[in-house]
C-alpha cells in the first residue's frame, strides 16, 4: 500500500494499474512456459472461462481501477481502515455465496482485528483519519469486488491448476486494464511509462512481489482453507506498513503499537481456528 501510494505520485492511475497487472501476467506466463506439463493438462470448462472472466473483471480491472484511484484521492491512514474492512466483507460474502456459517469465534477474530487494525493505524507518527470522500468509497468498493472474486476464486481454483487459472484471470484483466487507458485517453509515451530508475523500481516490487506472487499465494491459501479465513491475514498489511516505516524511515513505535498488534494477533488466532 505504502508504495502504490508513492506510485501514484509518478503515474497515472490507469497507468499504474495496467503496468501492474501487465507485468503480473508476463511473470505468470514466464512461470507456465518453464512448466509446460500444466499448460497441457490443464483444460478450462465453458462454465469455469465465464468464472476467469468475471474473477478478472473484478479481482484485476475493477480492483486495480478503483484502488490506484483512491489512493489518489484519499489519505493513506484511511485506506488502510478501509482495506481492513476485506476480512468482514469476504466473511459477508462467503456467507452470502457459498453458504459458509459465521460462527462466533470468527466473528469475534474479525472484530478484534479490526480494532487492532484502528489502534495500530490511528497511533502511527502524521495519522490523519479525515472525512469520507470518494476515495475512500472507491478503495472500500475495491475491497468488495476483490471480496466476491475470491468467493469465485475459491471455486475455480479447486477445479483447475491455481497458477494456470491466475495466469489467465491477469492476462485478461491486463486486456481490460489496457483498453481502459486507452479509452479514457491515459496512454502515455514512453518517457511516461519509465519515468525514471527509481520509479521503476517500485513499479517492479509492487507488480512481481506484491501482485504477482501475493495473489499466487492468497489463491493457492484459498484452496486450502476459504476466502474467509483468508481475508483475516488482511489486517496485517497496515501492521506491516507501520512497522516498515519504522524500519526503514525511522518512524516512532509507541506501546499503542504494540497493543495493536496483540490485538492483531488475537483476533488472527480467533478467526482462523474458527471452523464454523
Amino acid at each position: 500500500m505504502t508504495v502504490m501510494k508513492t506510485i501514484t505520485t509518478y503515474f497515472d492511475a490507469a497507468v499504474m494499474a495496467t503496468e501492474r497487472a501487465a507485468i503480473a501476467a508476463t511473470f505468470f506466463g514466464l512461470i507456465l512456459w518453464r512448466q509446460r506439463q500444466t499448460l497441457r493438462r490443464t483444460r478450462m470448462t465453458g462454465r469455469q472461462l465465464v468464472t476467469v472472466v468475471a474473477c478478472a473483471v473484478l479481482m484485476v480491472y475493477a480492483n486495480q481501477t478503483l484502488i490506484a484511484g483512491g489512493l489518489v484521492r484519499t489519505t493513506a491512514t484511511n485506506a488502510s481502515v478501509a482495506i481492513a474492512l476485506s476480512p468482514l466483507v469476504s466473511s459477508l460474502m462467503a456467507a452470502l455465496i457459498l453458504r459458509e456459517r459465521l460462527g462466533l469465534l470468527r466473528l469475534a477474530g474479525v472484530a478484534l482485528g479490526f480494532g487492532g487494525v484502528l489502534i495500530v493505524v490511528l497511533h502511527s507518527s502524521g495519522a490523519r483519519l479525515a472525512g469520507a470522500g470518494i476515495g475512500d468509497a472507491m478503495v472500500v468498493a475495491s475491497v468488495v469486488t476483490f471480496a466476491i472474486g475470491g468467493v469465485l476464486i475459491q471455486r475455480l481454483a479447486r477445479e483447475t491448476d491455481a497458477l494456470y487459472a491466475s495466469a489467465m484471470i491477469y492476462a485478461c484483466g491486463t486486456l481490460m486494464l489496457a483498453l481502459h487507458t486507452m479509452a479514457v485517453g491515459a496512454a502515455p509515451g514512453l518517457g511516461d511509462w519509465l519515468p525514471g530508475f527509481w520509479p521503476l523500481m517500485l513499479v517492479l516490487f509492487s507488480a512481481l512481489i506484491a501482485t504477482a506472487f501475493g495473489n499466487l499465494a492468497w489463491n493457492h491459501a484459498i484452496v486450502k482453507i476459504g476466502v474467509a479465513r483468508v481475508s483475516l491475514w488482511f489486517y496485517w498489511v497496515p501492521v506491516f506498513g507501520v512497522g516498515y516505516a519504522a524500519l526503514l524511515l525511522g518512524e516512532t513505535l509507541t506501546i499503542w503499537h504494540g497493543v495493536g498488534l496483540l490485538v492483531v494477533i488475537v483476533g488472527t488466532a480467533l478467526g482462523t481456528y474458527s471452523r464454523a
